[in-house]
């Protein structure tokens, strides 16, 4: 006789183990889908407002360290999210940092975004590509997850000096092709 009480004992406790592992999938569902309609910024689109904090030694312009977006109003801005960990922005580190020192004093400003790491690696990163432009940790990915959406990196936003985006790249620049970008938004100003 306790042979049917432990048959329905297992029978119970397999039915809430295959109910409470459906309800987790759904529930890893529905957050992939919340995230997935979360409005992340187009080209056309007003860039995004952020202030980010600059790691020490990057914010030559930027008297108390940090750089606000809205505040560059009149100037291209190119933001590249970007982490040290990144097979990818490895690629495109040595054409971001050689545009950036070729349009630098025409009054174009880049921004680096560096995404879920550590500012140790961050910054060894930075010195191993020579890095001069301003950069910054987003530890808790206010600016990457909830501001830019961003699907990965390296991922960039160009923006005129209206403040739209113009460009949104994924993946790492091809040689050229954000000079190009860059190229013709100063000759329209």
């Amino acid at each position: 006789m306790t042979e049917p009480t432990s048959k329905k004992s297992t029978n119970l406790w397999t039915r809430v183990a295959v109910w409470g592992t459906i309800v987790v999938i759904l529930a890893f569902l529905g957050w992939g889908l919340l995230k997935r309609s979360e409005s992340r910024p187009e080209v056309g689109d007003e860039a995004p407002n952020f202030t980010l904090q600059l790691f020490d030694g990057y914010y030559d312009e930027f008297q108390d360290g940090k750089v606000t977006l809205a505040d560059l109003r009149g100037r291209v801005v190119v933001i590249n999210f970007w982490a040290s960990w990144c097979v990818e922005c490895r690629v495109e580190a040595k054409e971001l940092e050689e545009t950036w020192l070729d349009y630098r004093d025409e009054g174009v400003v880049f921004i680096g975004v560096d995404f879920d790491d550590t500012e140790v690696k961050a910054i060894g990163y930075l010195e191993e590509f020579g890095v001069t432009y301003p950069n910054g940790l987003d530890g808790r990915g206010q600016i990457t997850d909830s501001t830019y959406h961003i699907t990965g990196v390296p991922e960039t936003f160009v923006v005129d000096p209206t403040g739209k985006i113009v460009l949104v790249k994924i993946g790492p620049f091809q040689p050229g092709e954000l000079r190009r970008t860059i190229e013709e938004l100063l000759t329209a100003s």
